[in-house]
C-alpha cells in the first residue's frame, strides 16, 4: 500500500473502533437474521459491504463531497432510503408465520435480501460523510497519489465491515434458530424484525441536520 505503516495502523484502530458500535447497517443485519436466519444475516452483510464499495468509488472520484456540499441532494437520499427501510419494516410485519419458518423460499430470496442490502447502503448519506470526514486524516499526498490512498483505504474498510457484520449475523442467527422453534415467539420474532426495521427508517429520517 501507498499507506505508511502508522497511518494504516492508526485507520484500522480507529475504524476497528467505530465498526465495533451498533449503527445502521448493524441494526439492518441485525433484524435480518433475525427475521430469517443467519443466511440471510450472511447474505445482507455483503450486501452492506457492496453498498461501501458504491461509496469508496463515489469518494474516489469526488462524488461524496458534491453530496456533502448540496442540502439538497443530502436530504433526498437522506429521506429515500429512510423510506426504504420503513417499506421493508412494514412488509416483514405483514408476512405470515409460515413465511417465516420456510427456509426453502428463504434461500431462494437471498438474492433479492443481497439487493436490499446494497441499496439501504448505498441510500445512507451518513456513510459518504464518513469518508469525507474520516479518510481524509490518513492522506498524505507526499507518499502517492491521494485518488489511491482513498481507494485502498476505502476498500480495507469496506472488507473490516464486511467481518464485523458478519459475526453480528452469525449471533443474531444463531439467536433466531432457538426463536423458531418455538410457535409462541415466531409472532415476537417477526415484530422485532419488522419494529426495528421501522425504527430505523424513522431514526434516519428525523435524525438532526447534518454538519458540514
Amino acid at each position: 500500500m501507498t499507506i505508511s505503516h502508522s497511518s494504516l495502523l492508526l485507520f484500522v484502530t480507529g475504524a476497528a473502533i467505530l465498526l465495533a458500535i451498533p449503527g445502521p447497517a448493524i441494526m439492518y443485519i441485525v433484524s435480518r437474521s433475525i427475521g430469517q436466519g443467519r443466511a440471510a444475516g450472511l447474505v445482507s452483510a455483503g450486501g452492506i459491504a457492496t453498498g461501501t464499495l458504491f461509496h469508496v468509488a463515489a469518494a474516489t472520484l469526488g462524488l461524496s463531497a458534491l453530496l456533502a456540499s448540496s442540502a439538497l441532494a443530502f436530504q433526498f437520499v437522506k429521506y429515500v432510503g429512510a423510506a426504504y427501510l420503513i417499506y421493508l419494516g412494514i412488509r416483514t410485519l405483514r408476512s405470515t408465520d409460515a413465511q417465516l419458518v420456510e427456509s426453502v423460499a428463504v434461500e431462494r430470496k437471498l438474492a433479492r435480501i443481497y439487493g436490499q442490502g446494497v441499496l439501504v447502503n448505498v441510500l445512507n448519506p451518513k456513510t459518504a460523510l464518513f469518508f469525507l470526514a474520516f479518510l481524509p486524516q490518513f492522506i498524505d499526498t507526499s507518499r502517492g497519489h491521494a485518488t489511491l490512498q482513498i481507494a485502498e483505504l476505502g476498500v480495507l474498510f469496506a472488507l473490516m465491515g464486511w467481518f464485523s457484520d458478519s459475526l453480528w449475523a452469525l449471533a443474531a442467527g444463531s439467536l433466531a434458530e432457538h426463536l423458531r422453534r418455538s410457535v409462541r415467539l415466531r409472532r415476537a420474532q417477526r415484530n422485532v424484525s419488522g419494529g426495528a426495521l421501522i425504527a430505523l427508517g424513522l431514526a434516519s429520517a428525523f435524525s438532526g441536520a447534518r454538519s458540514k
